[in-house]
């Protein structure tokens, strides 16, 4: 069991962590700035289609499917950092393409732009996940965690909020240009944190499936494969995504059946999920504590939270109990997310994390992609109603709950013991690691002073290694 370190504590000791918090803060602010407005231009390009609010999504979704081999590799191999900046400095360039977009006839160009801006994502968020543990200790982990999920969900409320008020009084444009802003201090803060480097891999033999990365997926796959404890976690997100058709339900609602309306209506939805998603991982850490187990069970309340919250907005009468629904329902879904992310870093050795957080990934942006265009197809149908869309989502969340709690039952034991067994190895490497390092600075040591011996010993030589007299003497003859 390990005692609880404060937000405060974490901030002010580690100033690693800090500075990527603080990148991370600034950049989930542009995205949702961003994001309401792009809602916002294809609602009006579209004339408030849902199938076409449902390609943004989908636009969102699958880059990350498709590069998610490619990222984990990527992540596992080169320098974290540098794919963090990178990543940012690319999409700050990518966001300001919205700014040409101007008639219906150019809504092709804005899932274009969605789907670079997201193919970008889907090689920082695993290079991030990955690069946490190795900047935190394991009672930093789950605060940690817990912070990154409540910075996104406070983000979500801010920007959400300034999302819809600045598309609605200064325009779109604004929108847009501030998010490629938020990319560049991003990136220029990043270039402050110091990410330890990967550790040393056997050298392999160089062909063309270890020059393609085909060499390392196989090698994740059957990490996986082999560790079922670590399959089964992998499947909570997937879950999640399955009732990921909501996102798009927010927008349809905040436009057209809550007032005030248009992206002002939408942006307080989505600010109310924000909100809920800041508090959710604060109240499960106080009430489940930081224990494995503590937390499997938390994921099980947090299922049901948002699956029986989301019936309850389907039937919402007016706003305000629309409001709290939403902030019930993503409590439940934060706290499912930072959870289940901890679990994972917890029980994920190091040289791994890479490409089992981009499996993660691709698994929950399929479902939420596959969830988005069905509603958005549903939506579009003659006679179709939203508020039973959404009941259908929210019994939706309960299957994987349901699931889940059955699991326990099998799962619990093992998840358990991986993770002991886990923290033990770690524990060992780190030892290891200490000891290379002294090792090798006493050798650098030694070598400094056999060094400084051999110049003193060279001074007191002339002319081809001559003593000075046999030199005199030469020059005398």
């Amino acid at each position: 069991m390990t005692s609880q370190i404060g937000i405060r504590a974490l901030l002010r000791q580690n100033r690693d962590f800090r500075y990527l918090w603080i990148a991370q803060l600034v950049s989930f602010l542009g995205d949702w700035v961003n994001t309401l407005a792009v809602y916002d231009l294809v609602t009006k390009l579209s004339g408030g289609s849902g199938h076409a609010l449902a390609w943004v999504l989908i636009a969102r979704f699958l880059p990350a499917l498709a590069f998610s081999a490619a990222a984990g590799v990527i992540a596992d191999r080169l320098p974290r950092r540098r794919i963090l900046i990178t990543a940012d400095l690319a999409r700050a360039v990518i966001v300001l393409g919205f700014l040409l977009v101007r008639h219906s006839d150019q809504l092709w160009l804005v899932y274009a732009l969605t789907a670079a801006q997201l193919s970008l994502s889907a090689f920082y968020q695993p290079a991030r996940d990955a690069a946490l543990p190795t900047v935190t200790t394991r009672e930093e982990l789950l605060a940690a965690n817990a912070l990154s999920g409540a910075s996104w969900s406070a983000m979500l409320a801010l920007g959400a909020a300034l999302g819809g008020l600045i598309t609605a009084t200064i325009g779109r444009e604004a929108a847009f240009v501030i998010d490629a802003a938020t990319f560049l201090f991003s990136a220029w803060t990043l270039r402050r944190v110091r990410i330890p480097d990967h550790p040393p891999r056997a050298a392999a033999p160089i062909s063309l499936r270890s020059l393609t990365g085909i060499d390392d997926v196989a090698e994740g796959a059957r990490y996986i494969y082999r560790n079922p404890v670590v399959a089964w976690l992998l499947t909570l997100k997937f879950g999640w995504g399955l009732g990921g058709g909501v996102l798009l339900l927010l927008v349809i609602f905040g436009e057209t059946i809550f007032p005030p309306g248009g992206p002002a209506g939408v942006g307080i939805l989505y600010a109310a999920r924000g909100l809920g998603s800041a508090v959710g991982p604060f109240i499960a850490r106080r009430l489940a504590g930081e224990s494995p187990r503590g937390m499997r069970l938390a994921i099980i309340v947090a299922f049901l939270f948002a699956g029986l919250f989301y019936i309850e907005f389907s039937a919402a009468a007016g706003l305000r109990s629309a409001i709290v629904a939403l902030i019930l329902a993503h409590m439940g879904g934060s706290t499912l997310w930072v959870f289940s992310t901890t679990l994972l870093q917890m029980a994920v050795p190091n040289r791994y994390r890479g490409r089992v957080f981009a499996t993660e990934w691709a698994l929950v942006t399929l479902t939420m992609a596959v969830s988005s265009y069905l509603t958005g197809r549903a939506m579009d149908a003659p006679g179709a109603d939203p508020r039973a869309v959404a009941r259908l989502l929210g019994a939706v969340f309960l299957v994987p709950g349901v699931a889940w709690a059955v699991a326990q039952l099998f799962l619990a034991n093992h998840l358990d013991r991986h993770i002991a067994t886990r923290e033990e190895e770690e524990e060992d490497e780190r030892e290891e690691e200490a000891a290379a390092l002294a090792e090798g600075t006493a050798r650098e040591g030694t070598a400094k002073e056999r060094t400084a011996k051999e110049g003193a010993a060279k001074e007191g030589t002339g002319q081809q290694g001559l003593p000075k007299r046999a030199v005199v003497r030469r020059k005398r003859t």
